[in-house]
């Protein structure tokens, strides 16, 4: 039966962008069809909570969608993730036009929730404030035919003073070795050859049930499962970081060479003001166990400047780790408050335009250091995992798009005739470097995959439909 049309769109991070397909998969099995013009039935809003301008995201949007309820009445509006956790009733106090309300913890409710709101002929908030179904239990819309996200844990149990995280998602919760690589193996069966292993600190994974190197165990377990061709993860947190890991990543071979370790600050000082379990001297440490290891391995971080009581010799201190650590890429970030932070109250705040200046001179360095990596990539032969067209630059460069095994961003000349789907490798010759992305201009040389020849079939079922994409993803900046 079908009960009209859904679109979901997702604010922040991969964590909620994997809840999307739950909720997108969730709506399905309800009876829902996703949109596929501008119009729908039900609009479900995933919210971040962690950047300071997170909620003007949402109001605005939510102020664009009220005109559309005067237009259909009968729309639903869904708003749910970690500013719904965090906000509840002051999401329907500002915008009352809203239908339902759910948190992290309640995703699963969602269908019930709309149903209820219908019926009624009233708003519905639900929010749990501990797991009820596991996130990767639910049916999941996964609208990539080669890429897939696996939540090994949810949840967080450090306690990060400008994060909020732990506040929303609650304390980590970790799924069975078992579970994950059924998962997994459900995964490649039905056409993905690669995978992010997602948790807000993967390498503490196995806290649970008391196990030190569980996630280097299933790293080590991923690499059994064949047709499977690569493995990701994201975040690893320093203070548990092991070289079992390091190990674990360079002895399995579809466990990628990259590496995202967030840094957040140099300075020792700043640090501890964080609530960062580590040093410079450690996160440094980690790094040169990493290249020792695993020497091509391209290493991404991330960086808060001006943070409350930072100061020029700070900032110093993390441009210096920068520059030892030469980062393929840093995720620069402006230090803003959020309530309900240890952060947000502590004393010696720094005046938004020192931290605008701060961050200029950081971002120099960083780009400077990406630039100087990425031009060690030309003349090298790499393997690209291709993604969709992304529209009309695609047709007018006459090149395609896709990854590197250090998930490097290479776009590459083809030739009609090869017929390249998303989901196929093909080798190339990287011919030119920008800082945050490759040319490769040399022709290249392909090869099939299930999920290229899975992706055709998608195509061939939908007609005349556009390239397959991710849910609409809104990155919090």
């Amino acid at each position: 039966m079908n009960k009209g049309t859904y679109r979901v769109t997702t604010f922040g991070c991969q964590m909620n962008a994997h809840d999307s397909e739950r909720l997108s998969g969730l709506l399905e099995d309800a009876g829902f069809v996703q949109a596929t013009g501008d119009s729908a039935d039900v609009v479900v809003l995933n919210t971040c909570a962690v950047r300071e301008n997170a909620d003007q995201k949402l109001y605005g949007t939510l102020g664009m969608l009220v005109q559309e309820k005067e237009k259909n009445p009968d729309l639903q509006i869904a708003v749910g993730g970690c500013l719904a956790q965090k906000d509840r009733g002051e999401i329907l106090r500002r915008a009352p036009w809203v239908d339902v309300v759910f948190g992290t913890h309640n995703v699963n409710a969602l269908p019930v929730l709309l149903a209820r709101a219908k019926s009624q002929k009233e708003a519905q908030i639900e929010i749990l404030e501990s797991l009820e179904v596991f996130p990767s239990d639910l049916p999941s819309k996964r609208e990539s035919s080669y890429s897939a996200w696996v939540s090994i844990s949810v949840g967080c149990n450090n306690s990060c003073t400008f994060c909020i995280v732990p506040a929303l998602r609650g304390k980590e919760k970790d799924r069975r070795a078992g579970e994950i690589l059924d998962e997994i193996k459900a995964l490649v069966d039905d056409g993905v050859v690669e995978v992010t292993l997602l948790g807000q600190n993967v390498n503490s994974y196995g806290v649970e049930f008391g196990e030190k190197e569980a996630f280097a165990d299933l790293l080590r377990a991923c690499g059994e499962i064949e047709g499977l061709e690569r493995v990701r993860f994201t975040s690893p947190h320093p203070r548990d970081f092991t070289e079992e890991v390091i190990l674990a990543m360079k002895e399995t071979a579809n466990v990628v060479p990259q590496l995202h370790m967030p840094l957040q600050s140099g300075s020792d000082r700043i640090l501890k003001a964080m609530r960062r379990s580590y040093r410079k001297e450690r996160y440094l440490e980690i790094i040169d166990q990493v290249r020792h290891h695993i020497p091509n391995a391209a290493i991404t971080t991330d960086i808060i400047v001006g943070f409350p009581g930072e100061n020029d010799e700070d900032l110093a201190e993390t441009i210096d780790v920068v520059q030892k650590a030469r980062f393929a890429m840093a995720y620069t970030f402006q230090y803003s408050k959020r309530p309900g932070t240890p952060a947000a109250e502590l004393p010696d705040q720094i005046p938004p335009e020192l931290v605008q200046v701060r961050f200029e001179k950081l971002l120099k360095v960083v780009n400077e250091i990406a630039w100087q990596e990425s031009k060690k990539q030309v003349g090298k032969k790499v393997e690209v995992l291709v993604a969709p067209r992304e529209g009309k630059k695609d047709s007018e460069t006459h090149r395609l798009s896709g990854r590197t095994p250090e998930n490097r961003l290479v776009h590459f000349a083809y030739e009609e005739s090869q017929k390249i789907r998303p989901g196929d490798f093909v080798t190339t010759e990287i011919t030119y470097a920008a800082p945050y992305h490759l040319v490769a201009d040399a022709g290249c040389e392909v090869r099939r995959s299930k999920a290229g020849d899975l992706w055709e079939v998608r195509q061939t079922d939908k007609g005349n439909a556009v390239s397959l994409g991710m849910p609409v993803l809104i990155k919090s900046s």
